[in-house]
Formats: C-alpha cells, structure tokens, sequence
C-alpha cells in the first residue's frame, strides 16, 4: 500500500481550530540564537550560502531549487524553492536570499508559500580564529493549527539547524585536512 505525501492545509480541515486557537497568541513566533564554532567566519558564511547542498545535511530539508542568481552591490541573490517536511506532512516555499560576503550576513524572506512571514538573519563575526554565529528568524503560518503546533518546537528545530551547519563544517575541515596527508 503506497502512501503519499499531504499538506499541512488538508491536516487543517480534519482538526478543529479551537484548541489551536488557545495556543497560538497571534504574535510572530521567533527564535534566536548565538554560538562561537571553531571555524572561520567565511567558511562558515560559504557553508550557510551554498544553498543548493542544504538537502545533503539540514534536517526537514527534502529538496531545494535556485530558481534565479544575480549579483548586486556586490550582494548575491537568489530565488530559491524548498521542499520541507516531517514524516509524511510537505511544504514548499519560495524564498529571496540576499548574501552579502563584505558584511558576512545572509538575509531571507519567503516571497511565497506555507507561511504568512518568514525572515531569517544570519551573521557571522570573527572571534580570534574562531567565528560567532548570531542566527535569529521570525516566523508565522498561514495555518493557525501549524504556526501552535511550530511554536513550541521551533527553538529544537532552530538548534537542530545550526548545529548540522556546524557538523558541516567539521566534516569539510577533516576533508581538507586528510587530503592535506
């Protein structure tokens, strides 16, 4: 019996939004976070805008498509589509990334898709030889049941995040140094 993926909008209809309505206070969830990694700001910045590879390491991460590149003021920008999800719950959303490697930030916002808003914010600033990452992202559903549900666990999954960037980053650094044997 094969089973196939569904949205998070035909979940919606099968529940009650009652419940979920007590839940969610109507306010943007949002989460930030603040780590140093031992790793150098730029690489860290390369890791975090080489989009097209989140699929090989970032939980949740199904798929992901650069729809369009350019370069503008020395920032880059793309439109790129991701394919989320959770067990057999799919989302896909459109977002535009601005990727400026002067100031070492990365700026996101959907343009399209599951959610009503979404902004992220990566900056990273040299720390000696080590690097801070200060991640923060603003967030909310178009589905009042989903945006309950992804408040309590949107820190976990922040965290989740960030660290498989930072697991990135340790297994390219031991791939350069083997290949330095």
């Amino acid at each position: 019996m094969a089973i196939s993926a569904f949205t998070l909008d035909d979940v919606a209809g099968a529940f009650t939004l009652d419940r979920a309505a007590d839940v969610y206070s109507g306010r943007m969830p949002q989460h930030s976070e603040s780590r140093v990694v031992p790793y150098d700001p730029d690489r860290m910045f390369a890791i975090v805008a080489d989009v097209e590879h989140y699929p090989e390491f970032l939980p949740w991460v199904i798929s992901l498509r650069a729809l369009s590149r350019a370069v503008d003021a020395g920032k880059t920008i793309v439109i790129a589509e991701m394919q989320v999800g959770f067990h057999y719950l799919r989302e896909r959303y459109t977002s535009r990334i601005v990727m400026d490697p002067s100031a070492r930030t990365i700026d996101v916002r959907q343009v399209q898709g599951v959610f009503r808003e979404l902004e992220n914010r990566w900056r990273f600033t040299p720390e000696g030889e080590r690097c801070r990452i200060d991640f923060s992202v603003h967030f909310e559903f178009r589905n009042r049941l989903l945006s309950a549900i992804a408040g309590s666990a949107m820190s976990l999954a922040v965290s989740s995040m960030t660290h498989a960037f930072e697991e990135r980053a340790r297994k390219i650094a031991l791939k350069e140094a083997l290949q330095k044997l």
